[in-house]
């Protein structure tokens, strides 16, 4: 016996509309909607495609300034680096597709963001990854990891774009639902960037690239829900990539548009042909009509709901000029791309969708963007920990095991296993990547001497113990590594996944998180152009630690004069420029040692990290430095630990307390330098604190009276850990 049909009323429950948003459908179109229309607005009112839940905070960001060409609002952000070059980036997540199907998943989310980026214009030149799992005890932790690298470098290593940075953290939070999130930078020159508005009625809407399937069919929807035991069974949601398809697609795109043949262009992302024509036709205020028969498919008997809500990858499109439709199938048949007229924008305002000879879709467009829910949700003040410093917090019984334990944990331990999967030298423009020793990637502009530093950044520990402290930190830190390399930090784009915006508590969290991010964008001049909300990142009511990743990008006018933490000599004198009061909250050390993870994160003061950074650079730019790394995780003994395994020379610090080595304090640079004489008037006359901290020199890592840890064993353990968990039964 079948089962019964669902109604109409009941599939817009299962997919994501409440009773109150189903009823403005009804209202707007005076009638009940048949299946393939409520699809329509269900994936463009999804959290993924409408940011109901967080549009109305997300107004906080400054998104303007004398270098930014294009904010929010288009597939990526655009930046001006000088010489008629632009730079053009963005971060996504692909947070609930690497969960069910980690291979898959990753790839797909680091091809979408690619799409992103060289739709507008731009070739992809460097590409960077944020990567939270859970407990590294966990069942499931470690086939996640393996499988999310193999796709991170099966799909970035054979489309040929560098994988120059990022970073991975782990922690019991994430058990349940792991964290991808994916950034791409690319190069464009400022007067070809291209844009998604249709720019007028009549116009042809090609399509081109692989063929429409059946996988990836309400993607979005799905990463706007929560999981719970019956997740496995979301796999079919899930896209599958085709890097080779990618590279070709990459190269027929930017020959279109060099042929001047493209009037606007979009990705089928998120919500697939669905969002890509609507946003096209709502954007350039003009309607459009598509005959669905046209659409290349690679299945048989795919209904028009298929082919809409379908999310299959590496596929484009695009409204041409008119008359030059013929120089369009030229290109695609040249790169072997699938490619057909399959309808037009017209001057309805309306989507209009033929199939078989009948109107099987007919909605306004005005609805799906100007009736688009927007909450501003109910939220509580989060709770908030207690300043620990030294004073407050026990100190190491065993020195040497402490030590261990904080450059050996999994956050902090070598990810080289990682990294070693992905091709960082493609494309031959790679000078720092996570093999280097630097605070940031550095890619050069190719043929100039201008280089890109780009980064990613966030402490999520941070931000669940003060969501308004932890949110100015991403920024800062962010801020920081730019600045640390020599670039000049230019602008950020940001990935921000939360819990379900639901909970008062967890819409908390997004609250006072964007509201630190913005006023430190604001004191930094660093504002925002780009980014993606992820939210309902829980399982069974379980939330993930607040996350919201921060991807900067700064410029270089010099590639030459750039700075890391490889070159440390014997003798160098060691100097800490900023103020240490021994922050102990929410700290590695309070974590790995102690097994705590309360107390508050260390302040942010953003003023004193302005004239701190803005020194720092200035001193590289007249080449005084030239080692340098900016203070974070494990503070001290962190960023100590760093320069001595990146330069293989051993250091003995003269620090006296635990609150000294492990304080996570801000605004704070290690410098490495072998006259710190002239470094250290300079920063006295700029009002900065400084101190000598130790000297570069032996075969230990030491401090002095506490603990000595010959370099052979330091470095032993920090690159064994992951390969060890690895290999482990």
């Amino acid at each position: 016996m079948s089962a019964p049909q669902k109604t109409i009323a009941e599939l817009a429950a299962e997919y994501g509309l409440s009773p109150a948003e189903y009823q403005v459908v009804l209202d707007r179109l005076g009638r009940e909607p048949n299946q393939l229309e409520l699809g329509v607005f269900s994936v463009m009112w999804s959290e993924h495609c409408s940011y109901k839940s967080s549009k109305i905070h997300l107004g906080k960001f400054p998104t303007k300034g004398p270098r930014v060409i294009c904010g929010p609002g288009e597939n990526a952000g655009v930046i001006d680096i000088d010489d008629g070059d632009a730079c053009i980036f963005k971060m996504e997540s692909h947070n609930h597709p690497s969960f069910i199907e980690p291979y898959q998943g990753a790839a797909t989310g680091v091809g979408g963001i690619m799409r992103d980026v060289f739709t507008m214009g731009a070739r992809p030149v460097a590409l960077l990854n944020a990567l939270r799992f859970g407990d590294v005890g966990h069942e499931k932790t470690k086939r996640l990891v393996k499988g999310v690298v193999s796709g991170i470098g099966g799909y970035g290593n054979c489309v040929g774009v560098p994988t120059v940075a990022g970073e991975t953290n782990f922690h019991a939070g994430y058990n349940g639902n792991i964290l991808v999130n994916a950034m791409c930078v690319g190069l464009a020159k400022s007067d070809a960037i291209f844009y998604s508005a249709a720019p007028g009625a009549g116009m042809s809407v090609v399509y081109f690239g692989s063929k429409t399937g059946r996988d990836g069919i309400h993607g979005a929807t799905m990463a706007s829900a929560e999981f719970d035991e019956d997740s496995d069974e979301k796999r079919p949601t899930v896209q599958v990539g085709d890097p080779f398809a990618e590279k070709l697609l990459i190269e027929a795109t930017l020959e279109l548009m060099a042929s001047g043949a493209v009037a606007a262009i979009q990705d089928m992302g998120a919500a697939g042909l669905t969002s890509s024509s609507v946003e096209m036709a709502g954007k350039g205020g003009v309607g459009i009509e598509l005959d669905m028969d046209n659409v290349p498919q690679r299945e048989t008997g795919m209904s028009a709901y298929e082919m809409m809500l379908s999310e299959s990858q590496e596929r484009m499109l695009a409204v041409l000029k008119p008359g030059r439709e013929e120089d369009g199938y030229r290109i695609f048949k040249k790169w072997g791309l699938d490619a057909a007229v399959i309808g037009r924008t017209t001057d309805t305002g309306r989507l209009i969708l033929n199939h078989h000879g009948e109107v099987v879709c007919d909605v306004p467009l005005a609805p799906l963007f100007d009736d688009a829910p927007l909450y501003d949700r109910p939220w509580v003040q989060p709770e908030l920990h207690g300043r620990l410093t030294a004073a407050d917090v026990a100190a190491p019984e065993i020195w040497e095991d402490a030590v261990l334990k904080v450059v050996s944990c999994p956050d902090m331990a070598s990810k080289r296993w990682i990294w070693e999967q992905y091709d960082r030298h493609v494309m031959a423009d790679t000078l720092q990547d996570s093999a280097t020793g630097a605070d940031a990637g550095v890619v050069r502009v190719h043929g100039t001497d201008k280089g890109l530093a780009v980064t990613s950044d966030c402490t999520p520990r941070y931000v669940q113990n003060d969501p308004y402290e932890g949110g100015k930190q991403c920024v800062a830190e962010a801020w920081r590594n730019l600045t640390a390399v020599g670039s000049l930090p230019i602008a950020i784009t940001d990935n921000l996944n939360f819990g379900n915006p639901q909970r008062p508590e967890i819409m908390g969290q997004i609250v006072r998180a964007i509201d630190g991010m913005a006023e430190a964008c604001r004191e930094l001049d660093f504002p925002v152009v780009s980014g993606n909300v992820s939210l309902y990142n829980e399982t069974n009511g379980a939330a993930i630690p607040p996350t919201p990743t921060v991807g900067g990008v700064g410029l270089l006018r010099n590639y030459d004069v750039v700075t890391g933490f490889s070159t440390m000599a014997e003798g160098d004198t060691l100097i800490l420029i900023g103020a240490t009061e021994g922050e102990l909250g929410a700290s590695i050390y309070l974590r790995e040692v102690l097994g705590r993870e309360d107390g508050a994160p260390p302040p942010v003061d953003l003023k004193l990290e302005r004239r701190t950074g803005d020194f720092i650079r200035s001193q590289i730019e007249t080449g005084q430095l030239t080692v340098v790394h900016d203070l974070s995780d494990g503070g001290l003994i962190g960023a100590a630990a760093d320069l001595a395994l990146a330069s293989d020379i051993g250091i003995v610090l003269n620090a006296a307390d635990h609150g000294q080595l492990f304080g996570e304090d801000q605004a704070r640079y290690l410098i490495a330098a072998p006259n710190p004489d002239d470094i250290i008037a300079a920063a006295r006359e700029a009002g900065l604190p400084v101190s000598l901290v130790g000297t570069a020199g032996g075969a230990a890592f030491a401090a002095e009276g506490l603990f000595s840890i010959p370099m052979a064993h330091l470095r032993e353990i920090h690159e064994g850990w992951m390969p060890g968990w690895i290999e482990a039964a």
